[in-house]
Parts: C-alpha cells; structure tokens; sequence
C-alpha cells in the first residue's frame, strides 16, 4: 500500500489565506516592472489555484494582458520554455489558438521576482489576451464534439513535433498520478474518505494500475498532451474553440485528454453524450481503435482519482473547497461502478473466448 508523506510547509504555505494573497498581489505589482509597465497598472486576480492569475490592464490600450504568477518548485525555467515553445508551435503549425507569451524588456518570456524574506522565487508570464467565453454547461454536445476535433490535431500536432533540446515536462503517467511520484498529492488523503471507500478504490487503484500496463505507452497511444482539458480551460468564439492554461501539459496518455475533458462532470446524467460526442469530433481529425474506445472508463477514473488527490491537497483553494466530501463519496461510486462494468466485461470476454474455442478449437 503507497504511503503518504509529510511535507514541510514552506513560508509562504504559513501564511493565512489573506497573506498568501497580498503576497501573490506584491510579487505580480513588482513584476509588472519586467514588461516596461508602471506599478499603476491594474492587476485583477483572475483565479488562484496551482498558480495565481492576473488581468492587466494598461492605459492606453485597450486590450488587457494576462500575467501568470507561478508557484514555487512546480516547474522549472526549462519546463516553462518547454510549454511555452509547444503553445506557439501549435498555434503556429497546428492552427490552435492558444494564449501566446510576451516577452519582456530584456528579450525574455520567463520573468522572475525573489522575496527574500520568504527565501522564494517565482517565476512570472505575461500573455496576450486571447478571446473567447467558456463552454455553456448546459449545452455540450456540440462544444465536445468540436473539443474532440482540436485534441486529434494537437495529438497529431504532438506526434510530429520536434522537441527543443531543453524539453522538460511532467509525466502523467500511473506513477505521477497515482504511484511513486503522485505530482497532485494521495488520493487516499481524499476530504471524509472512509475505510469502506478507501478499500474500495484500493481495488480501483490496482485495476487501473494493471489495465494501463496491458493497453501501453506506444507512440500512437501516449504522448505530450495538455492534460487539464476541463470547461475552465476553453474558449469558444465564432464557433471555434481556443485552449487556454498549459501548465500542466506533459507527457501521457493522449485518452487522459478526454478525462480531463470531463473532469468535475463525471457524474452528468449525460456523459455517455460527450463522450460519444468526443469521440465522434476526434475521429474527423484523428483515429481512435476499438480497444482505444474500450479503454475510456479507465481514464475518466484514472483522472478522477488524480482529482481527489488534487482536491485532498488543495484544500485551501476555492475549488477544493466546493467540491468538498460530495466529490470524495461521487468519486467511490464511480470507482464502484467502474469495477462492476470491468467485471462484466472481463466475464463476456472469457465467455466468448470459450465459445470460440468450443467452436473453432
């Protein structure tokens, strides 16, 4: 069984949620310095969760930026060149429109601001602002199947790209989502998870493990991919859809894409839809087998369980916090009916098996 490990907080994670904000806000206000811009300039925390987000605006222009404050000892600056360089190739090469990097008065796109008295440095983006509103959630049908469309050419795109020499990324892999590295936390950890529930995803946990191992991490299955699909990451705008927020985009499973796509929604009366929506958008761009397709409830619950390792140790954000104990007892009934579903598969695959060797052996 994994174990969890005790982490030290750092400063800044002492600091009262209050004070983590002031700081994030001090850090942006002195980095706006870096792109020739007066501390006058408005920042507007957009969201607040791996890393802070902020809306410039500027006077004179009309058109605000976008500055990403990141966190500490999540990426390095090779990392963040590695994103960075993938979102201009795609919107380059690919035709995705994806947010672009601004660089600053001294040539470069990666800025960074150290606190001494915290003992930390950030590192800092700016971006130009890219229009678009997020999918509406009540209707998703076509925005998934457009969804489905983007992620072939990204995934092919991916396949094809020559990766700078400073290529760094995280792997999302089984070990970086549920095993030895865990990059998002112990799901285990999950907010009200019980020993009846923990034992339950247990059995998930290691069903997942040997399934992913049979199905692979060959070239047309596993790749670089963005890896946080979810509504908040997508833009649509004129009946096209632009992909916002790479910054957990690394190496995986090109189906952890559609996992993340539904991340949050899992439980939607109608995701067999999206999906089959997905699917049906990806397979115009892409190809996807039968045993691709036959493996898609393995990744939304590879993913959801990543999720509840996300919100066990971002318990202070305001996501994790409004998903609370529902998302842990959701997350055991999904994995319940994953088992099941697995379990009749398995058993319909060793009738037919028996059948045919009956037959033809």
């Amino acid at each position: 069984m994994t174990q969890s490990i005790s982490v030290p907080l750092t400063v800044f994670e002492q600091l009262t949620p209050q004070q983590q904000l002031e700081h994030l806000h001090s850090v942006a206000e002195r980095a706006l310095a870096c792109w020739g811009l007066r501390s006058g300039a408005g920042l507007t925390l957009l969201s607040l969760s791996e890393n802070a987000t902020f809306r410039v605006s500027r006077a004179c222009h009309s058109e605000p930026l976008i500055m990403r404050v990141h966190r500490t000892g999540y990426h390095s600056r090779e990392a963040i060149r590695t994103e960075l360089a993938w979102m201009a190739a795609l919107q380059q090469q690919a035709g995705v429109q994806t947010p672009q990097a601004l660089a600053g008065s001294n040539g470069e796109m990666i800025q960074s601001v150290k606190t001494l008295n915290l003992e930390e440095e950030r590192f800092v983006v700016m971006f130009h602002l890219i229009p678009g509103v997020a999918p509406d959630e009540a209707e998703l049908i076509a925005p998934f199947k457009r969804l489905g469309a983007v992620t072939a050419r990204m995934h092919n795109h991916a396949r094809g790209w020559a990766r700078p020499a400073y290529f760094e990324r995280l792997i999302w892999d089984y070990d970086g989502c549920l095993g030895q590295r865990k990059h998002w936390g112990d799901w285990r950890d999950g907010p009200g998870l019980d020993q009846a529930g923990k034992a339950l995803l247990e059995q998930v946990d290691e069903l997942l493990h040997t399934r992913l191992l049979r199905y692979g991490m060959g070239h047309q299955r596993f790749g670089l991919i963005h890896a946080d699909l979810r509504l908040a990451n997508l833009l649509e705008s004129d009946g096209d859809t632009r992909v916002i927020d790479f910054d957990d985009a690394g190496l995986g499973w090109f189906l952890y894409d559609l996992a993340g796509a539904v991340s949050f929604i899992e439980t939607r009366a109608d995701l067999p839809q999206l999906i089959d929506a997905w699917v049906a958008g990806y397979q115009t761009q892409g190809q996807l087998s039968a045993a691709d397709i036959a493996e898609i409830p393995t990744f939304i619950m590879l993913r959801r369980l990543t999720l509840l390792a996300w919100v066990a140790s971002h318990a202070n954000t305001e996501l994790a916090q409004s998903q609370g104990e529902a998302f842990t007892t959701g997350t055991v009934e999904l994995g319940r009916k994953y088992l099941q579903q697995m379990r009749v598969e398995t058993a319909e695959a060793l009738q037919y098996a028996m059948l045919t060797d009956t037959l033809y052996g």
